[in-house]
């Protein structure tokens, strides 16, 4: 019994107080402790729920990081080969063009060669068929002048007066013959000696030697180094004094000046022109005929050197539109001057393909034109 009450007693204490009241208000100081002895069991397991939701978030957020983190490496992986790809094919196309532009370049190259090459052989030829035509008209003249005189021996003979010339059997036998094999008339022969001294005999061709000037050569070699078209360069300033500046130093100073300018820049126009458009010195100038038959040019006034020559051709500096006559002579050197610096605008802009020594002597060659220019030689074709 005793050991009855004594559990009663004890389960008594373990047990709250019925009516306990707990204060409204916290004391001072102190904060309001929760009640161990009094817990919910709910409430306990509301708490675990909540601690196995956000246990759960945590998971699921973890998973989601993962796989986004994999998917976002995929992606890069993904464009990275892309990128890679997209460079080769990128050398690929830049190396392609490479090529080309090197074809193209070396195609443009042996085109103005080529250009070149056929210009000047065809102004050889061009040379040659004049030359050819020269002496066929010289044949020609000479031939009119046997004809002539043939005709007047003939018009001279009459069956009451015959000529002893053309009938050497009226003559006596000792005469007759003395003068075998020389029957031909004196005016004849004489007409035949002074039109066969006008045909234009060939000239032989001289065969020169040429050496090497070392000077001249190595200025030339460190301005083919770096082609320029400044006057500042050992080599340019040479040619500038020795064969530019002298050939283009014509009466008119002023307008010598512009067309050195213009010959410079690459923008002066020459061009033929016909004999009616060409402004008469004189109102009084007459036009004769020619040898052939043909007309004469008409003489006009030569706008560098300020003489009356006959002018066939004018020029034009740049797009002014306005045009000055020149002579033969003033033509043959700027012509001279421009074929020059064609030549050397080609080396500068690489489409010469050849060895040093040979393009050092196109351009002394090209200078001993402009000597000649200057000296007042020039092609009868002028």
């Amino acid at each position: 019994m005793r050991r009855g009450q004594a559990c009663l007693e004890e389960d008594g204490r373990k047990q709250p107080a019925v009516g306990h009241w707990k204060p409204l208000m916290p004391s001072k100081g102190g904060k309001e402790e929760p009640e161990h002895g009094c817990q919910d069991p709910g409430g306990d397991e509301s708490q675990s729920t909540e601690q196995l939701n956000v246990s759960r978030l945590r998971s699921s957020s973890v998973e989601i990081r993962e796989k986004g983190s994999e998917f976002l490496k995929e992606e890069l992986h993904r464009a990275q080969k892309e990128l890679k790809l997209k460079d080769k094919e990128c050398e690929r196309l830049s190396k392609v063009r490479e090529q080309l532009e090197q074809e193209l370049e070396e195609l443009t190259a042996s085109l103005f060669e080529e250009a070149h090459k056929m210009v000047r052989e065809a102004n050889t030829k061009q040379a040659a068929s004049e030359k050819q035509l020269r002496e066929a008209r010289g044949k020609i003249d000479m031939l009119q002048a046997e004809v002539t005189a043939l005709k007047t021996l003939v018009i001279t003979s009459t069956p009451s007066s015959p000529n002893r010339e053309l009938h050497p059997q009226l003559q006596s036998p000792s005469k007759a013959v003395f003068r075998k094999g020389h029957g031909r008339n004196k005016s004849t022969s004489s007409a035949v000696v002074s039109a066969a001294s006008q045909i234009v005999t060939p000239e032989p061709v001289s065969h020169e030697c040429k050496e090497v000037d070392s000077i001249l050569f190595a200025e030339f070699q460190a301005w083919k180094e770096s082609p320029t078209l400044d006057k500042s360069c050992s080599f340019l300033d040479r040619i500038y004094r020795e064969d530019v500046g002298p050939c283009l130093d014509f009466t008119k100073q002023e307008l010598s000046e512009l067309v050195r300018v213009a010959v410079e820049q690459n923008t002066l126009t020459i061009e033929p022109v016909a004999s009616q458009t060409l402004p008469v010195v004189k109102v009084s100038a007459v036009e004769c005929g020619g040898p052939n038959g043909f007309r004469s040019q008409i003489v006009t006034k030569c706008a560098l050197s300020g003489l009356p020559r006959t002018c066939k051709h004018r020029i034009m500096l740049g797009d002014s539109g306005n045009y000055y006559y020149i002579s033969p002579s003033c033509r043959a050197r700027i012509t001279a001057v421009c074929n020059f610096f064609t030549y050397i605008r080609y080396i500068q802009q690489g489409l010469v393909r050849q060895d040093v020594e040979l393009m050092y002597w196109e351009v002394m060659r090209l200078r001993r034109e402009m000597s000649l220019a200057k000296l007042g030689f020039f092609p009868s074709e002028m």
